[in-house]
């Protein structure tokens, strides 16, 4: 048995962001909360579920590993609309008659 342990593998980890309905955020939370998990590892844990139990997918996979992935079609991106702040005068727009009287 070693007296020393080796180092833990370090994972390497991708930042995804994903857009979903509010109740599947909801639902996505609260599974979290009820294993005390992160959100990150409920998501992380789930594809690979799905990743592991789609036996097309997995054959599909084995025919493509070597292909780089494409990219995805744009997808609109909905924006909320902007409120419009009341901006300030410049000292290019007209001035109030009072000074321009001057």
């Amino acid at each position: 048995m070693p007296v020393l342990k080796a180092p833990p593998k370090v994972i390497r980890n991708a930042t995804v962001q994903v857009r979903v309905e509010d109740e599947i955020d909801f639902k996505l939370r609260k599974y979290a909360e009820f294993i005390d998990a992160t959100p990150a590892f409920v998501v992380t844990e789930s594809l690979k579920m799905v990743f592991n139990k789609d036996a097309e997918f997995r054959e599909w996979l084995t025919q493509h590993a070597d292909q780089p992935t494409r990219p995805l079609p744009n997808e609109p991106v909905l924006q909320e609309p902007t409120q419009v702040k009341p901006s300030r005068r410049t000292m290019f727009e007209e001035l109030p008659p009072k000074v321009a009287n001057r």
